[in-house]
């Protein structure tokens, strides 16, 4: 994977601007070590930072293309997984390659057959192409890849994180609406928004072109078909999409490693991956003292190590269990923070980065079972019915209660109405009234996108690849329209996946509830987190006492975050993981200067 910087201006000469384009390029060393180019024209500047995985001799960017009269630049992040069918399909019109990179397989397909090119790709992919005239700049369907952009005195500033953005910008600003994106909605964001002032995001299936206007197109979304396949059909035809992904997502010019948590959907993975890589090297993370403290509740109701330890013995894997300190879990949150840039899913975040750093010592690529679950139906927010008949976002709890915490002037912004209107502003793009096709628009938008933002930003942060063979057009597709019945079929969540593979896996994982991404249950976890916390709020210039009510803040520190009993997002965040949210939200305050301008 790489990092991306571009910088455009057709009415003026930016070229002196080179020391800013070096220095956000510099911004993102560590999504690609392994070389770095840039581009410096009158008009146009562009940077990359390469994490080879592909050509590793060839593909370094910015790459050229000439072709008759033009020529074209390209800055790339990702992989086109489908890169030799568009390939020979191209060839056979005449195009010529000097690479066996994709790189120059989008450039190609960009001239054949322009902004259409984007509806051929299969993969991972934001990118951004200069033909002298203007700029093609494009994500992949479902947004794994990120991209981010501003546009300031006529110039347009795009790169893959928004850390280079707000150094161009010179400020980070937070308004009234970056307020209610932060406390109403975070960690998620509104497609197309941050908490940013000025700061937009490129919403998945999107292209844009600029040429001195943004022009923005939607060129994928879900469309509504007949499902014609009979229950046997629909489970071959399942089965025959994962496995087609999976074993595409295997292209790589250096070794494949696979996180592994005893669970469903890496296990999956991990099964078929096994088929053509021998003794695939497979990774699993786990915390200091979590068999003596660990607690089973409604989302998580059993630890992963006898799973784990049964696909192991299946599947002959090169095994490496990651653990994790306390401690690391609190000084990396800072860490995490500032891959995301901005407050995230806590130590969620921060222990993602601390088992990617550790699977980047020895591979540069890993498989993961992030997406499953919101294309095929994992959480409970998809049978539960007091969850999907709020009319907010499922995987929120007791907005009310939420609103309590908040200081009495952020109060009076209706952040609550503002939750409801992003929720109906959603479902209105969609002309159905399907509630199984509703959910997966929702979660596909939204919580799809809040896990996307972790894994890229904290496993990029790490040198690695992470690819996610579920986040797949063509699963989606066929799921969004496949019959509820079958989605849940037995009455199991993820029914149908388990029954496609259940002869890949052992019984007992085939029916495995659902358990989510592991948490540390440590009290000295606790400990640590309340005491940091308590620090920052010794200091009445804090960020927190402008957002949050003096007394609650205290009241949760005091209780060590049980006096909030709701998650604060999704399944996870409650507790102390409440607590280094707003921990977070304090650090990010000291880091990037925050100006909250009401």
């Amino acid at each position: 994977m790489c990092g991306i910087v571009c910088l455009c201006n057709y009415t003026q000469d930016i070229s002196h601007r080179k020391e800013d384009l070096k220095a956000m390029s510099k911004l993102l060393y560590y999504r690609g070590p392994n070389d770095e180019g840039d581009v410096i024209t009158p008009h146009v500047l562009m940077a990359h930072r390469r994490l080879s995985i592909i050509d590793l001799e060839n593909g370094k960017q910015p790459m050229h293309y000439d072709i008759g009269n033009t020529h074209y630049t390209i800055v790339y992040n990702g992989e086109i997984y489908n890169m030799m069918d568009i390939k020979k399909g191209l060839i056979e019109q005449g195009y010529t390659f000097s690479t066996m990179s994709d790189t120059e397989v989008i450039l190609a397909a960009y001239d054949a057959y322009h902004e259409t090119c984007v509806e051929m790709f299969e993969g991972i992919f934001a990118f951004v192409i200069d033909d002298g005239h203007q700029l093609f700049i494009a994500r992949d369907q479902l947004g794994v890849k990120p991209l981010y952009y501003a546009l300031k005195d006529q110039t347009l500033i795009v790169a893959s994180e928004i850390k280079c953005i707000l150094y161009a910008l010179k400020e980070a600003i937070v308004d009234t609406t970056g307020i209610k994106e932060l406390l109403g909605l975070g960690p998620s964001c509104t497609p197309g928004r941050t908490p940013y002032r000025d700061v937009l995001s490129l919403r998945p299936g999107h292209w844009m072109i600029y040429d001195g206007t943004c022009h923005l197109h939607r060129y994928w979304m879900p469309v509504e078909k007949s499902h014609t396949d009979n229950l046997e059909e629909t489970i071959q035809h399942v089965k025959s999409l994962v496995i087609d992904s999976i074993q595409k997502q295997l292209l790589s010019d250096v070794p494949i490693s696979s996180m592994l948590s005893g669970g469903l959907d890496s296990s999956i993975i991990t099964a078929i991956a096994s088929q053509f890589i021998t003794h695939l090297s497979t990774y699993s993370i786990s915390y200091e003292g979590q068999k003596q403290y660990f607690k089973a509740y409604d989302y998580q109701t059993s630890m992963d190590d006898d799973y784990i330890a049964e696909m192991i013995e299946r599947y002959h894997s090169d095994h490496r269990d990651i653990v994790l300190s306390q401690e690391d879990l609190i000084n990396h949150l800072k860490t995490s923070l500032i891959a995301r840039d901005m407050p995230g899913m806590a130590d969620i975040d921060t222990s993602f980065y601390l088992f990617s750093s550790k699977i980047a010592q020895r591979h540069r690529v890993c498989l993961s079972g992030e997406c499953a679950d919101e294309i095929f139906g994992g959480y409970p927010w998809f049978y539960k019915k007091e969850l999907y008949e709020q009319p907010y976002f499922p995987w929120m709890r007791d907005l009310d209660l939420k609103m309590s915490l908040f200081h009495e002037d952020i109060q009076k912004l209706h952040i609550k109405d503002y939750i409801q209107e992003r929720y109906q502003e959603t479902l209105d793009e969609i002309p159905t009234q399907d509630f199984k096709k509703r959910m997966m628009y929702l979660n596909m938008e939204w919580f799809m996108q809040t896990l996307l933002t972790r894994c890229d930003s904290q496993t990029m942060r790490s040198s690695i690849e992470v690819r996610v063979p579920f986040a797949s057009t063509k699963i989606y597709e066929y799921l969004y329209n496949m019959p509820y019945e079958y989605m849940f079929y037995d009455g199991e969540e993820k029914g149908i996946l388990r029954k496609a593979f259940e002869d890949f896996l052992p019984e007992d994982i085939a029916h495995r509830k659902k358990n989510p991404y592991p948490k540390t249950h440590h009290p000295e976890y606790t400990r640590l987190i309340v005491a940091a916390l308590k620090e920052k709020l010794e200091h009445e210039d804090s960020i927190l006492y402008q957002l949050f009510d003096r007394k609650q803040l205290h009241d949760l520190v005091d209780s060590h975050g049980e006096s909030f009993k709701a998650p604060w997002f999704g399944q996870l965040m409650m507790g102390p993981q409440l607590l280094a949210y707003l921990y977070q939200i304090a650090l990010w305050q000291e880091i990037y200067h925050i100006q909250i301008v009401r």
